[in-house]
């Protein structure tokens, strides 16, 4: 089975879409892949406009949390002439109790949050995430409180945002055979670094099945198998080194994994 496409839309951070795809994405077997893509700050309709051209493309399941009525109406208007499915969460309450208030809505983006200290600091460590993804820049490893390692296709991206989102600043550093490592990982306190592995064969099916989707060869070192078990033989030797705390991530989503690494740390 394909992928699912499921667009969320929203003129904040849309937390309130992603906290109720996610418990929905957890009802259905690992069997229903999702390709769930999050679209935060939407205020306009030159930044709308080329999402929804991008989710007709994809015949994608839109998640909307816009205040902005002529925001929404756009994207209702879009999904209607598309035959395409929109869940528009927030719309419907905020009609009933305009209607039963007689009052408008203020319709400002993030009101939730605004004056919520956690809300800014989890801004600033989602910031920090995307700053210091795959080792962009090793002085990011002092200044995280989690440092994920692990080779290519061990989940670090995803799993480095989500704890972003739950507060930590995270910087995660891919490791490449014969890539010098950044002096800086060696300076990085033993307890906030984690090392992210898996099974080979796990391992192979998701690095084949990647090379499947964006139509590349098979026949790279990136999926044969004996270059895949050299660079989780190089992981495991660093983590050894390091004193890393390592986890199995295969059959582990996201949220599991995540929470296992904030009772380590």
């Amino acid at each position: 089975m394909s992928a699912i496409p499921i667009f969320m839309i929203s003129d904040s951070i849309g937390e309130t879409a992603r906290s109720v795809v996610s418990a929905v994405a957890a009802q259905f077997p690992q069997s229903v892949p999702l390709k769930i893509q999050r679209f935060p700050f939407v205020t306009d309709q030159s930044t709308l406009v080329p999402i929804l051209k991008d989710a007709q493309q994809e015949q994608a399941i839109i998640v909307t949390t816009l205040v902005n009525r002529l925001l929404q109406q756009s994207v209702t208007e879009f999904c209607q002439a598309h035959n395409l499915t929109l869940i528009d969460l927030l719309s419907s309450l905020t009609t009933a109790i305009s209607d039963r208030s007689q009052t408008d809505s203020l319709e400002t983006p993030g009101s939730l949050r605004k004056l919520d200290e956690h809300y800014f600091h989890r801004i600033s460590a989602m910031e920090f995430a995307v700053r210091y993804d795959d080792g962009k820049e090793p002085r990011g490893l002092l200044e995280a409180d989690i440092v994920l390692l692990g080779v290519s296709r061990t989940s670090k991206t995803p799993l480095s945002m989500y704890l972003a989102n739950q507060n930590y600043r995270v910087a995660n550093l891919p490791l490449i055979p014969g890539v010098p490592l950044p002096k800086e990982l060696f300076k990085v306190p033993t307890h906030k670094i984690i090392g992210l592995t898996m099974p080979l064969q796990t391992l192979l099916k998701i690095r084949t099945e990647r090379l499947a989707t964006l139509g590349l060869p098979q026949t790279t070192n990136y999926s044969a198998a004996t270059s895949v078990s050299d660079e989780l033989a190089y992981a495991q030797q660093l983590f050894d080194t390091l004193g890393a705390t390592v986890i199995n991530v295969a059959d582990r989503s996201i949220e599991e994994t995540a929470s296992l690494i904030q009772t380590m740390i």
